[in-house]
């Protein structure tokens, strides 16, 4: 048989159930993962409603009784490569006129834009574990989002990554050794010595 027979037709109710059933159970993991991959709350809600608009778009690829979570995983992770392989070959942009139009307007706050660096520093103390993993590279943020905070088995993330399961457990080891060396001096002052 070819793919294209193999593929389930569903009817507009029954994408609509499966949809609800199956996918949106998990939108607070999406959120969770999207937002450790950009940083951004407004990037990674765009990534997660993408995400779920190609997972609609092309529910009838998918096999009802896997895992949807992984499924919906793997969408996210590619949108989110395409967009990053997107953004790096453009320059960045910024429209000088509306900044001067809202730094000359009458409703500008004066004390909200003197104190931008001390406000930003403020979000970024507190969980150096956060702030170690997020300083991981992507590929290593990855795989120890969707293995330890995630819960995903070797072989899920490696259909979720699209890389062999040897890949996985090389990458997932070599990471964990990162994350313990950039916390190592966190652990000292916290009074552990090993």
């Amino acid at each position: 048989m070819s793919e294209e027979k193999t593929k389930q037709q569903y009817t507009d109710i029954e994408k609509e159930q499966i949809f609800d059933k199956e996918f949106l159970p998990h939108i607070s993991s999406m959120y969770n993962f999207a937002y450790r991959l950009t940083f951004d709350e407004d990037d990674a809600k765009d990534l997660v409603q993408e995400t779920y608009l190609k997972a609609y778009r092309f529910l009838n690829s998918f096999q009802q009784g896997t895992n949807a979570k992984a499924w919906l995983f793997r969408i996210l992770k590619n949108s989110f490569i395409n967009d990053f392989r997107k953004k790096s070959k453009q320059p960045s942009k910024v429209d000088y006129q509306e900044v001067e139009a809202f730094y000359n307007s009458e409703s500008v706050d004066v004390s909200m834009t003197t104190d931008l660096r001390v406000e930003t520093v403020q979000h970024m103390i507190g969980d150096e574990v956060s702030s170690a993993l997020n300083a991981l590279a992507v590929d290593f943020r990855t795989v120890i989002i969707l293995c330890d905070l995630e819960g995903f088995t070797y072989e899920e993330m490696a259909k979720i990554l699209d890389i062999p399961i040897g890949t996985v457990r090389s990458r997932l080891h070599r990471a964990r050794n990162l994350l313990k060396e950039k916390l190592q001096a966190y652990a000292k002052s916290m009074g552990y010595n090993k």
